[in-house]
């Protein structure tokens, strides 16, 4: 069953024309990638899904409901939730503070449980709970991200280049944790520049070229592709 799909979507950022006629869809159960250079328009697709920006033209159906028009809180209502680029934490809020603004939407007498979920899946978070975010090393912050993400109890949960910035071993936690996740009943969409490791764990991958796809196929396709191996894998 398509969870996500994205029709013929045109973005600008003023006058450049970012994404040009765009379109996928991730199924249920899915681990999805979308990979390309930087600059190839894949943060600017997650922003558009998310609400955070629009398209001009198509069509966002998640859950069978056109959601091109609607606003970013009411997404994450509907269970899609997007941890950013860059983590995006609250720096001056302890990490469990930032965990329960991810809750924003969901009942406040299921707080504590979905605390101690979190808190199962990162015991680094647990250890770390009243320490303010921003004195958190890059991993943590990843981790607080992607937790205050699940507090919203996403079916969908979009990752925008998870292990930017981190050293080999934290990235290798990372994936990891998305695998549980995936696991765990989640469908993912993962925007990676780290396509190596973006392929390693995906079902589905689209390749992105200045704000087109030119590519798309299996993860095992896509490795074993030449272009993609010379312009991506570094073979």
């Amino acid at each position: 069953m398509s969870l996500l799909k994205v029709d013929n979507i045109h973005v600008y950022y003023g006058a450049i024309h970012a994404i040009k006629g765009i379109s996928f869809e991730v199924n249920e159960g899915e681990i999805v990638t979308l990979i390309g250079a930087n600059g190839a328009g894949k943060s600017t697709i997650l922003k558009t899904v998310s609400g955070l920006l629009r398209t001009k033209t198509g069509s966002i159906t998640f859950l069978d409901g056109d959601i091109r028009t609607a606003a970013p809180n009411h997404i994450v209502k509907l269970g899609l939730a997007h941890v950013p680029e860059g983590r995006r934490i609250f720096l001056q809020m302890t990490v469990q503070e930032n965990l329960e603004m991810g809750a924003y939407t969901q009942k406040p007498t299921a707080l504590s449980a979905d605390l101690e979920n979190v808190y199962e899946r990162f015991p680094r978070l647990r250890e770390r709970r009243r320490q303010v975010a921003g004195t958190l090393s890059g991993g943590e912050q990843q981790m607080l991200a992607m937790g205050r993400a699940l507090m919203s109890h996403p079916t969908l949960l979009m990752l925008d280049e998870p292990s930017m910035g981190l050293a080999p071993i934290l990235v290798e936690q990372i994936f990891d944790i998305i695998q549980e996740l995936h696991r765990a009943g989640t469908t993912i969409l993962l925007v990676e520049q780290n396509a190596q490791m973006a392929l390693s764990i995906a079902d589905r991958a689209y390749v992105l070229e200045t704000g087109r796809i030119v590519m798309s196929g299996t993860a095992k396709e896509m490795r074993e592709d030449e272009r993609v191996q010379k312009a991506y894998l570094g073979m």
